[in-house]
C-alpha cells in the first residue's frame, strides 16, 4: 500500500475511479482522456482567478463604460436643461414686453433699478442668457446624478 492509495485501491483526497476500474485499454484510455479535460478545465478556472491583472481590466472596462453611459445621460441632462431654460426665458421676454407695451413702458423701465443692467444685457444676447442657463441645467443635474450616485440609488 502506498501513500496515494488506500486498502481498497481507491485514490485518497480523489474523485477518481478505482485503479483497478478499467474493463479493458479502451476503457483505461476513456478515464484518461476524461481526466485530462478535467484537470484542463480546472486549471483555466484557476488560472482565470489568478489573473490579478485581467480581472482588474475587465472591471476598469466596465466601469468605463457605465462613466461614458452616466455621461450620454448627463448630457442629455443639461441639454434638456438648456432648451426648457431658453423656453421659459423666451415666454417670459415676450410677457414682459407685452405687459410693458400694455401699460406704456419699456421693459427696463418696468424692472427695479439694480437690475435693469441685467436685463438690458440679456436682451442685448439672448444666446449668453442661453448659454448661462444649459450650463446652471446642466450643473444641477450633475449635481442630483452625483447624489444618486453617492447615495447608491442610480
Amino acid at each position: 500500500m502506498t501513500d496515494a492509495t488506500s486498502g481498497d485501491g481507491a485514490r485518497s483526497g480523489s474523485t477518481a475511479q478505482p485503479i483497478g476500474g478499467a474493463k479493458g485499454p479502451d476503457e483505461l484510455r476513456r478515464q484518461i482522456e476524461q481526466t485530462r479535460g478535467q484537470l484542463g478545465d480546472t486549471v483555466e478556472e484557476l488560472a482565470g482567478k489568478a489573473d490579478v491583472k485581467g480581472r482588474a481590466k475587465a472591471r476598469a472596462a466596465d466601469l468605463r463604460d457605465k462613466a461614458g453611459a452616466m455621461t450620454v445621460q448627463l448630457r442629455s441632462s443639461a441639454a434638456q436643461a438648456g432648451h426648457t431654460a431658453q423656453d421659459k426665458a423666451s415666454r417670459a421676454g415676450h410677457t414682459a414686453q407685452d405687459k410693458a407695451g400694455r401699460a406704456g413702458h419699456t421693459v427696463e423701465q418696468r424692472v427695479p433699478g439694480r437690475a435693469r443692467g441685467a436685463v438690458r444685457a440679456g436682451l442685448g444676447h439672448p444666446r449668453a442668457v442661453l448659454i448661462a442657463g444649459a450650463a446652471a441645467g446642466a450643473v444641477g443635474a450633475a449635481g442630483v446624478l452625483w447624489r444618486r450616485h453617492r447615495h447608491g440609488r442610480c
